[in-house]
């Protein structure tokens, strides 16, 4: 299964409980913004939100005073995000990450691409064209920030590969890591109870195994100052500023 089909039909319309209260969500990229130097933008500042998902990182962009452009290709999701930020400086696009440049009307501030979404595209090009396309979509002293699962630094063996996601009484999703050379194929496990029973729904999909020092490499070719360290959920987190 593609990973459009498995959000579309599988994770998305769960999505939201999988990451929990949504303003708390919003509230730690709240504070993630101001300890990365980016919740005071100058005025008219552009944020592009890439896969927004249902908005946290959007509506916390949009707080701190940026025009957003938020993007995701997920219906579900979109849905959401569209709820979630009404009335706010959130613009919700349909449409492709790759060709997120043809939507922005200006350079932007902040490029975001959080939440290990780098690793659902097709290809390795595809992600080297990504990056060069967030650098190019900078303006001086902007920042490109990423965050992702390095699931080239370490791969998980036996029972260590079944991962607990999230559980309550009607609903338990968990994910099993199936490892190949160049991704890992994450099979998504959602238990959900029916009336006559608990119900068991299985769909997976691939995600690409980065090496988050190839992304750092990358981005420096660019002409970027990259910064690499630990995100939240135990994520890489790499912050690439165009020099002012």
């Amino acid at each position: 299964m593609t990973v459009q089909d498995h959000y579309d039909s599988h994770l998305g319309p769960v999505y939201s409980w999988m990451t929990g209260d949504f303003a708390a969500v919003v509230e730690a990229n709240a504070a993630e913004l101001r300890e990365l130097g980016l919740a005071t933008p100058p005025p008219q500042a552009l944020a592009i939100d890439l896969g927004a998902g249902p908005g946290g990182h959007a509506l916390a962009l949009a707080r701190a005073g940026y025009e957003v452009i938020a993007i995701d290709n997920c219906e579900p999701l979109l849905a959401e995000l569209q709820a979630n930020t009404a009335g706010t400086a959130v613009r919700a696009v349909a449409g492709s990450l790759i060709q997120f440049r043809r939507h922005a009307p200006r350079l932007a501030h902040v490029v975001a691409c959080m939440g290990d979404t780098l690793t659902h595209l097709d290809s390795i090009a595809t992600v080297g064209q990504l990056l060069a396309d967030a650098s190019a979509a900078l303006v001086p002293g902007g920042a490109f920030v990423t965050t992702f699962r390095d699931y080239v630094g370490r791969e998980l063996e036996g029972t260590s590969r079944f991962i607990p996601v999230r559980a309550d009484a009607d609903r338990i999703l968990t994910c099993f890591l199936e490892y190949q050379p160049t991704i890992v194929v994450v099979h998504d496990l959602l238990h959900e109870r029916r009336a006559a029973g608990w119900e068991l729904r299985v769909s997976s999909y691939p995600k690409l195994r980065l090496d988050p020092r190839w992304v750092a490499s990358r981005l420096e070719a660019e002409g970027l100052a990259v910064a690499v360290d630990t995100g939240r959920a135990g994520m890489v987190r790499i912050v690439a500023r165009r020099p002012a």
